[in-house]
This record gives C-alpha cells, structure tokens and sequence, in this order.
C-alpha cells in the first residue's frame, strides 16, 4: 500500500500531468491508503463548495488513524530526527509515523520524507517507476 500525502494530492486534483495519470493508475490498482492528517489537510484547503465532494470521494479511500504507539513513536523520531541535525513538520511526522505503522510507502514532493527515508524511518513510492 502507498500513504500518499497532501502534496501529491493537490497536484492530482490540479490536473498536473503526469503525475495525474500515475495517482488514477495507483488508485485503480487499490493500492492508496490515507492517512487522517492528509485527509484533514486536503478538506481544510478546500473552497467551502467542493468540501463535500472531496469528503465523499477521500471517503473511498482506506483510512489510517494513529494510535497511541504513533505518538511514542514521533517522539523516537523526534530524538532520532535531532541527533541527526534534522528537524521536521509535526504534521509530516504524523503522516510518516502513522504510513509506518501501517507497512505503507510514502509517496511525497515534500522533502522533509526524503530527509526521512535516508534516515531509515519510513520507506518512499516511487510510482513513476
């Protein structure tokens, strides 16, 4: 399963090839799952009118929520994150701890995921191939 995250998503629902066709091939072959935060980001930057048209189609969708162990979880990477010279978004961390629990990739244009995977904390997609 792929967790793909709010930036793939914003340019899925802008049209931007070919990023576009990659994201309809991912999710005809069922293999997208959404984490909570992701999905809460794509409806809070919605226009008020597409709201309900997103919430219905994101409803589609495998939904992963964290658990307690995704917080004691953030707080390791937090550590880990630091000891390393690297520092990232609280909202990012959610995503990748809760992808993580869940045996998913990542599929993201945010680099602070990147910084992750050379980390070893998460794995990446890559379904461009």
């Amino acid at each position: 399963m792929i967790a793909v995250d709010t930036s793939v998503w914003v340019e899925f629902f802008r049209g931007r090839q070919p990023l576009t066709d990659r994201v309809s091939d991912v999710l005809e072959r069922d293999q997208v799952a959404l984490p909570v935060p992701v999905r809460i980001e794509i409806l809070s930057g919605a226009r008020k009118t597409e709201r309900p048209r997103l919430a219905r189609l994101l409803s589609a969708l495998p939904l992963l929520l964290p658990s307690d162990a995704t917080w004691r979880r953030i707080e390791e990477w937090v550590a880990t994150g630091a000891g390393a010279g690297q520092r990232f978004g609280v909202a990012n961390l959610l995503v990748a701890a809760i992808a993580s629990e869940n045996n998913c990739a990542i599929w993201s244009l945010d680099a602070d995921f990147a910084r992750m995977a050379r980390l070893g904390l998460v794995s990446l997609a890559d379904p461009a191939g």
